[in-house]
Parts: structure tokens; C-alpha cells; sequence
């Protein structure tokens, strides 16, 4: 148990100072063979065209021994230590009979494409080529990420973007980092720095770490339809495929989701699920990003109404067919497990988890001492309000109103009660109108109408075989 604490403090005093480095891949080199035209590097025999009205600085690293080279009118050539050219008259026979080789327009490289950038939460691990996995958005740098263009090399990028500035916590061109604003625009401003950087934005260097230990939103979301429109999607074999926040595809894995509390560590509980999980055998071939996403809530699904943060974990794996996901679903419930053992020492409150093949679990671990007190007094506050509905309910104080009687809706209505005062009925020429009748005797004489009475409460008949002076006799 002890080793497991600290193991634990170790992992979090780690994860509490881990960054995360982003690097270009693309540059400007002489001697980068996918940068010309040929797929080669120019020799001896060949003619070197740059376009007329292109912008660029191209990196050169060694001398060269050319044909020809023809120059652009705005551009710049970074000759490192020993680097240069020299123009050879007559063939190279090194080189063969020569051609015109064209250097290629850099100016399609756009800043927010995902699959022209790597990351790694070192510089060793970037020289060394363990990089992270990251969404689409996080594939580009970040608000508080590190950016690296490699030292012994140029570039030239397209920093368009949905806003006037992009903000990142560094960048470093050329062996030269920069931290503040200040200086990172005086060398932005440089004839260099005019041909490596372009486009409709501009780069604002903040010089600060994600202030947050429960994580910091990547702050890309704005981007998204821009960086989406550089990734061609695949297609998958899952049941279900998923799509996780901020990613552009659908994918096979599994997906968790994590409800956190203040005492959460994002860099912290990604180590950990590094070392108690990825460096497993079994999960090697697994590729995890964690990261903080926004979630709306919505009224009835519809309506939305406050935004919450969540932690997501994507996992994906490497298999395919019937088997595609499973082993990122397998990963899911191992870390939903450890929510349960160790979630209430972590600050997670609750997780759960969707799988590709349609599976989904949760997970609730304890609650905080806050959460079980809120609980308590909602709970008793509900008892004494139930208990004080019943004693003023047997003491005759709250009255349940009187809902309206039929008859008292009949007369608002203007109905009234059969044989009312304002019951009206109908008009009945042969009793209401004796004038309107003909005048047949023994039918409707006088000596017939006089049987009938009318009064208040209807009209009567005079039965002559149940007339009192029948019985008298």
C-alpha cells in the first residue's frame, strides 16, 4: 500500500510540470528530395529553378555544385557552416545528362492541417520518436503548447485561422525560443521571419502554462471545420462507430468520459493510465488521448442551458474486422474498475464509457463529503416538509380548493337546472299558446285546455281518471 502511495505522489508531482511539444514536420531544406519537383536533390548536371513570384527561405546545409539556378525575387537562402554553391560548366558525369529541376510552391502548408504536426511531451521523446496521440484539434498546437520548428532548417506556413491571433505558450525557430510577444514580433516582423510565417493571422506567444490542474481546453474548437477539411476519414468495421469530441472521423474503440472534482490532476492521471495500463503487453498497440472538452447540457435533449467540462479518454486500437475496438473496450472497463477502487483518491466522482460495438458501463464512486452532506440536508428538509403538510392537514389549516359544481357550470352557461327559474325549455305552441291554437271542440276546446296548469315549476295535467271527485263517491 505504501508503494502504491507513492508511486501515486511521484506520478502527480510529475504530471503537475508535463508540457506538450508540438513540432512542424514540413521544411524549406535544399536538401529535403520531397521539396523538388524530380524527387531528387539537384547535382552538378542539373539547371535549379525557384518560382519568380514565390516566398521562401530555403535551409541549405552542405555546398552544392550546380548547372544554373534561377532565383525568385522575394527570398532568402540560410547557408549553415560549410554550405554553398558553385556553377560547373559542361556535365557532371556523377550526375548524368542533366535536367531542370523547380523547387515546389510551400505556400499550400497550412498551420492548422493535423498531419503536419507530431507531438511528444519532451524534446528527447520527439528526437526519439515516441509521440502522443492526440484528437484532431490537440494534433494542433495548443493555447499552452510548445511549439518547435527544428534548428538546422526553414519553413513556411499558412497561419489563416478563424481569429486575428493564434495563441501558443512558445515557439522556437532556428536554435532561438520565444517566450513573450515582445520579442517573438520583432523577429515575425524580420525579412526571415515575413517568409516562414504568413496568412490572415498572426501568432501571439503567451509565455504561460495551463493555469488549471484539472486541464485546460486546447482552445481550437473554433478551427474545427478549417482542420477538418485537411483529414480524409476512413472507412471502419465497428458496429457502432463513435465520434469523440473534437475528432473529424468516427472511430472503433471505446470512449470515457469522466466527472471530476477540484482535487483532479489531468497530466497526473495521464501518466497513470500510462503506467498501470498502456505499458501493459497486452495494450501496447492501444492509442489513448485524454483531454478537458466542454459539454452542453440541454433541457429535454433540445434547449440548452449550462456548459459543464468533462474529461474524455479515447481509446483506439489497432485491430480490424469483427475484432476492431474490443481491445479498446477491454482498456475501458480496466480503467472504469480503478474509477471504482481509486476514484475518491484521484477527485474523479463518477465515469463511464461508450464502446464502438455498442457496449456502455458507468461507474460512481464515492461521493465527497460536500455531495453526502448536500444529500442529507435535502433529504431531511424534504422529511419535515411532509411531516408539516400532515399535521396542518389533520388540523383542517390547508384546504384543497373547491373545483366548480356541475350545476354551478350549467348556470355560469346559461343552462340551468331542469326546471329552474331560468329554465326556458322550448316553445310548445299546443301549451304555451292556447290563442294560436284552432279552435276544434271536443280536441283542443276550452273544455280540454282547462285540465292543463302552468306554473313556476312546469306544466301539469288534470288525469280524469285519478281526479279526487272520482273517489268520492
Amino acid at each position: 500500500m505504501m508503494a502504491a502511495t507513492v508511486l501515486f505522489l511521484f506520478l502527480y508531482g510529475f504530471g503537475s510540470v508535463c508540457a506538450v511539444y508540438k513540432q512542424w514536420i514540413p521544411d524549406t531544406n535544399f536538401e529535403n528530395v520531397t521539396n523538388w519537383d524530380k524527387g531528387s536533390v539537384p547535382c552538378g548536371s542539373d539547371q535549379v529553378v525557384f518560382p519568380a513570384q514565390g516566398k521562401v527561405a530555403v535551409y541549405v546545409e552542405t555546398a552544392h555544385t550546380l548547372a544554373g539556378m534561377s532565383l525568385p525575387v522575394d527570398g532568402e537562402l540560410i547557408l549553415a557552416s560549410g554550405a554553398g554553391f558553385s556553377v560547373r560548366e559542361g556535365q557532371d558525369p556523377g550526375c548524368g545528362a542533366g535536367a531542370t529541376i523547380q523547387f515546389k510552391d510551400s505556400d499550400s502548408l497550412k498551420w492548422f492541417d493535423p498531419a503536419l504536426w507530431k507531438a511528444a511531451s519532451s524534446v528527447d521523446d520527439l528526437q526519439k520518436g515516441s509521440y502522443l496521440f492526440f484528437v484532431h484539434e490537440e494534433s494542433v498546437p495548443c493555447q499552452y503548447d510548445d511549439v518547435l520548428f527544428r534548428d538546422s532548417s526553414s519553413f513556411r506556413v499558412d497561419i489563416s485561422g478563424a481569429a486575428n491571433t493564434v495563441p501558443v505558450k512558445s515557439v522556437s525557430v532556428l536554435g532561438q525560443r520565444f517566450s513573450s510577444n515582445s520579442e517573438f514580433s520583432q523577429y515575425v516582423t524580420s525579412s526571415l521571419g515575413k517568409l516562414q510565417f504568413h496568412g490572415s493571422s498572426s501568432l501571439r506567444v503567451d509565455g504561460s502554462s495551463c493555469p488549471d490542474d484539472t486541464g485546460c481546453e486546447c482552445g481550437n474548437s473554433g478551427n474545427h471545420e478549417r482542420i477538418c477539411a485537411n483529414v480524409v476519414c476512413s472507412q471502419l468495421d465497428c458496429k457502432k462507430p463513435l465520434r469523440p469530441a473534437g475528432h473529424c472521423c468516427d472511430v472503433c474503440g471505446a470512449i470515457v468520459t469522466i466527472q471530476f472534482s477540484s482535487s483532479f490532476n489531468l497530466d497526473s492521471y495521464r501518466q497513470r493510465l500510462q503506467h498501470l495500463f498502456l505499458a501493459l503487453p497486452k495494450y501496447k498497440s492501444i492509442q489513448m488521448a485524454a483531454s478537458k472538452v466542454s459539454k452542453t447540457q440541454r433541457l429535454l435533449g433540445v434547449i440548452p442551458y449550462q456548459t459543464t467540462h468533462e474529461i474524455q479518454v479515447v481509446l483506439l486500437d489497432q485491430n480490424t474486422g469483427s475484432e476492431s475496438g474490443m481491445l479498446a473496450e477491454a482498456l475501458a472497463r480496466d480503467i472504469l474498475k480503478d474509477v471504482h477502487d481509486q476514484g475518491s483518491h484521484l477527485g474523479i466522482d463518477s465515469a463511464d464509457f461508450h464502446a464502438s460495438s455498442g457496449a456502455s458501463g458507468s461507474d460512481v464512486s464515492a461521493l465527497s463529503g460536500g455531495e453526502v452532506a448536500g444529500i442529507i440536508l435535502g433529504t431531511l428538509a424534504l422529511a419535515a416538509f411532509l411531516i408539516l403538510m400532515v399535521v396542518l392537514y389533520r388540523r383542517g389549516l390547508p384546504r384543497m380548493p373547491r373545483l366548480p359544481s356541475f350545476s354551478s357550470w350549467k348556470k355560469e352557461s346559461e343552462i340551468g337546472e331542469l326546471g329552474g327559474p331560468i329554465d326556458h325549455g322550448f316553445d310548445n305552441p299546443m301549451f304555451e299558446k292556447p290563442h294560436a291554437l284552432p279552435e276544434i271542440p271536443g280536441l283542443y276546446g276550452t273544455e280540454s285546455l282547462s285540465g292543463i296548469t302552468l306554473t313556476h315549476s312546469g306544466v301539469h295535467f288534470v288525469n280524469p281518471v285519478y281526479d279526487e271527485t272520482d273517489f268520492s263517491a
